[in-house]
């Protein structure tokens, strides 16, 4: 028997109805048009009260992740309770378009009880329909470091026991807000199978067993769950061809042997497939693609690295997939250094793939994170290409190039000595070697003084050194 939790997101929900009701909550709501009521009038009737107050929450837990569970349960408090009213038999007409009305208006108020969001002050100098669609179109920053822990299996059962749909309502908020940029199929998929668990295992008579059983069911699903939510995160923030040239810098620093012909094909693959799953309508778009990614990933570069030979040595596709993604940077290969681009390569009609050549060149023979060479490849190639506009491009190229050449090269040094020593060592370790060269930096520095800087470097360091470092943290 499953519990009542699990019975709170349905057994029989359709993908579609849940994208249907997607739309209609993160826009219809807002506007009071008569079809979109009769979309989320009809998504009611067929979800029922209960799944759809818990489809409101996953889907406000993402659009406010910055928002407490307080915050955001009023709001869809405030949503499921207009949408009853205003979709019972013999409602108003007006209904609905006024009490949306009557929300936004609420949510202008200084003390509103729900999520705060530094553009709601310039949505409530507008008026009617304008300022349902500004409100409509706002949105948190979403988390690049999620803090959800997992309660031990003894509080989760406490919690459950006490208050089934409480504990349902904060698991719902806590995993939403944290793993929002997975693709809502798989969201609702991997709580809806969490809960269940929960409500099977907290009234079995061997809880411990059975939970080691039912994580080990839905053990792919989560990981594929977390894993969609970090690379989509990413591609949220890059958008599709900062993606593809991150995904190209990443391969080229993690088997610098491999040519330029076996790298670019996988980065561009995977852009791909997360231009088409992060928003997906369809319930198993990553569950399909990511898998058939990592055998091109295999048959490319096995044979090319010893760690990705072992990495595909992985009993499951998601668990390559993992070991591929969090593989570090090799060693630099030792090889002659590179001119920028010059006019030829950058005014004429091979631009990208010039710039593809120098961002793979230059990844190879640098071990410098993503985050950062990314950014440096973006300040250096824009001007470079802009000279192409000017009057006397050949002039703007001889001036630029020395220029940016200078500043591309203090910048990889300055970045990898703020990461000297990360990745080559345990936390603890690396935190003593930073110690010793800020020591002999700053001698005259105080104690508390060093220990400050220490404690902020590997801060940064603990967040901005790795592969896969959160573009919009470690870029601002």
């Amino acid at each position: 028997m499953r519990g009542s939790a699990a019975e709170l997101l349905g057994h029989n929900m359709k993908m579609v109805l849940v994208l249907l009701l997607a739309l209609a909550l993160g826009h219809a709501l807002e506007r009071g048009r008569d079809y979109e009521k009769e979309k989320v009038c009809k998504e009611l009737a067929l979800l029922g009260k209960d799944d759809f107050r818990s489809l409101s929450l996953i889907l406000y837990s993402r659009k406010f992740s910055s928002g407490t569970f307080e915050q955001v349960s009023q709001l869809v408090k405030e949503v499921v309770a207009l949408t009853e009213e205003c979709c019972a038999e013999g409602a108003d007409p007006n209904c609905y378009d006024t009490r949306t009305s009557e929300l936004s208006i609420k949510s202008c108020e200084s003390d509103a009880p729900f999520p705060v969001h530094p553009g709601t002050p310039e949505c409530c100098t507008k008026e009617g329909l304008e300022r349902k669609l500004c409100m409509a179109a706002l949105n948190h920053q979403p988390r690049e470091f999620p803090t959800y822990v997992e309660p031990t299996n003894e509080e989760i059962c406490e919690a459950f026991r006490k208050d089934p749909k409480g504990f349902a309502d904060q698991f719902l908020y806590e995993y939403s807000s944290n793993y929002g940029q997975a693709p809502l199929p798989l969201l609702i998929g991997y709580t809806k199978s969490y809960l269940s668990m929960v409500g099977s295992c907290c009234t079995s008579a061997s809880p411990t067993v059975c939970f080691l059983k039912e994580r080990l069911q839905i053990k792919e699903l989560s990981v594929l769950t977390t894993m969609s939510n970090r690379v989509c995160s990413q591609y949220a923030a890059y958008g599709k061809e900062k993606s593809r040239l991150s995904h190209l810098i990443k391969l080229a620093q993690k088997v610098p042997s491999a040519n330029l012909e076996a790298v670019m094909p996988l980065a561009e693959d995977l852009t791909q497939i997360l231009s088409r799953c992060c928003e997906s309508t369809s319930e198993d778009c990553m569950a399909k693609e990511l898998p058939e990614h990592t055998l091109k990933i295999c048959d490319n570069l096995s044979s090319k690295n010893s760690k990705f030979e072992e990495c595909c040595q992985e009993k499951t596709p998601m668990n390559i997939f993992m070991c591929t993604y969090f593989m570090p940077a090799a060693e630099p290969l030792q090889l002659p250094a590179i001119n920028l681009p010059t006019k030829t390569d950058l005014c004429g009609q091979r631009t990208t793939q010039a710039m593809d050549k120098y961002t793979f060149e230059l990844s190879r023979r640098t071990r410098l994170p993503e985050v950062f060479l990314s950014k440096v490849l973006e300040t250096t190639l824009k001007p470079l290409r802009e000279c192409c506009e000017t009057q006397d491009s050949a002039a703007c190229f001889s001036t630029q190039s020395p220029l940016l050449k200078k500043q591309l090269t203090s910048f990889i040094e300055r970045g990898q000595e703020m990461c000297a020593d990360y990745s080559e060592n345990t936390f603890t370790e690396y935190k003593k070697k930073l110690a010793e060269r800020l020591r002999t930096k700053t001698p005259n520095a105080s104690a508390g003084e060093l220990e400050d800087m220490v404690d902020k470097r590997s801060d940064f360091a603990s967040k901005c050194c790795s592969t896969n470092s959160p573009p919009l943290y470690c870029s601002s």
